[in-house]
């Protein structure tokens, strides 16, 4: 097919003839469509067009924290249950709303939204301990306890923060948890769609970024739910325990900047208050914490080894609490993977006393080079597997 020359200015001849004006409560070319359940019948957008000639770069700055949070679009940070994803996000977003470096990172300052939704009393604690650990009072930070779902709340969010901060612009909205906030259920890909859309709307309101905490999947491999979540997200942060239940969040992807570097944090209990029945209120504040040092490199019966660990843990790993043994973490018996390695490690005829012999060494090697970690009989990987194909194992 031929297509005909274009005429010149042709996109600045593009009209729309019918549209509604736009609502004074939610953003530029944004209209009743973004919030389902309006009625929207006889209406059509008005959609603007600019030419190429027209389309110049900005100097704006590119982000909130440089590396880890863009200055708008939406990021996902999730993680299991009681990772320290939480206590991350407040610590990182207090200190955008304080104006302060966050780990040797330069910072723009903004206003932060902070919506609540899981253990709301010990979030005042947690901002307590925040207040008392940096001697500080007022930073631009608002706190709503209230229950909000996405997406028939979306337009009560933008229009209550107009009307209550005429004079303020949000940098950062944050919806703590997802799982809170949703209208449905996060496997629907409609509802998910939705809920992302509400969210977008959000961002466009302020042109601000949205960072929405959420949980992770029976594995631990990704965030829970449908991945329209994961597709629409701009930046995605992943959160884990290690060894020494330092908090470690990565940056998984950036779609506008890089990705692979980690914040280590560490939790300090403080006190912050007492009950009127005399009971100490407590709650943590984060410091940072130092990086564990690089592991050496896993190679011949060493790295054969590993990956039978690595294997066992998928097929019949097992969750076992114990203090001694890393939060949500999956193991496996030692007797079981030492059976494994004389099977696969050794060649034919090799007698069972160099197989034990070889086992050993490779085990200590494994368990010296923080690799794998043993309590009585369960044994159990260190941080992420070296292989594809394998789910994290310590979390």
């Amino acid at each position: 097919m031929k297509l005909a020359p274009p005429t010149p200015h042709a996109a600045e001849r593009v009209t729309m003839k019918y549209f509604v004006p736009e609502p004074d409560d939610g953003p530029p070319g944004f209209d009743d469509h973004d919030f389902p359940g309006d009625d929207t019948a006889g209406r059509i957008r008005s959609i603007r067009f600019t030419s190429f000639a027209d389309v110049h770069l900005t100097d704006n700055a590119r982000y909130v924290v440089k590396g880890i949070i863009p200055a708008t679009g939406l990021i996902v940070v999730w993680g299991p249950p009681k990772c320290g994803k939480s206590f991350f996000v407040f610590d990182l977003v207090a200190h955008v709303a304080a104006g302060w470096d966050y780990r040797a990172r330069r910072v723009k300052q903004d206003p932060v939204i902070y919506f609540a939704l899981e253990g709301q009393q010990g979030f005042e604690a947690r901002i307590a301990a925040f207040k008392q650990a940096h001697q500080i009072g007022a930073i631009p930070f608002y706190l709503s306890a209230d229950r909000i779902l996405l997406p028939q709340d979306g337009r009560a969010i933008i229009q209550s923060i107009r009307q209550q901060f005429s004079d303020v612009v949000p940098g950062v909205v944050v919806l703590d948890t997802l799982n809170r906030s949703i209208t449905g259920s996060e496997n629907d890909p409609a509802d998910m769609s939705q809920y992302v859309r509400a969210a977008d709307a959000i961002r466009e309101a302020f042109d601000c970024v949205v960072i929405v905490i959420h949980h992770c999947g029976t594995e631990g491999t990704r965030p829970r739910g449908h991945t329209s979540l994961t597709g629409a997200a701009d930046a995605q942060i992943a959160v884990r325990r290690d060894d020494q239940s330092n908090i470690i969040a990565t940056v998984e992807f950036m779609k506008d900047g890089p990705e692979g570097d980690e914040i280590a944090s560490r939790l300090e209990y403080i006190k912050v208050g007492t009950t009127v029945d005399g009971d100490e209120i407590t709650s943590c504040v984060v410091w940072p914490a130092e990086a564990r040092p690089s592991k050496p490199k896993v190679t011949g019966q060493n790295a054969l080894a590993l990956k039978i660990l690595y294997d066992l843990i998928v097929d019949q790993g097992e969750i076992v609490i114990h203090p001694q043994i890393p939060p949500q973490t999956r193991t496996c018996s030692e007797k079981i993977w030492r059976q494994e390695c004389y099977a696969k490690m050794f060649a034919d005829g090799t007698d069972r006393t160099s197989k034990q012999k070889g086992f050993v060494r490779a085990a200590k090697a494994l368990q010296n080079a923080s690799c794998v970690g043993k309590y009585e009989d369960y044994v159990w990987p260190i941080g992420r597997p070296d292989k594809p194909g394998h789910a994290r194992t310590s979390r």
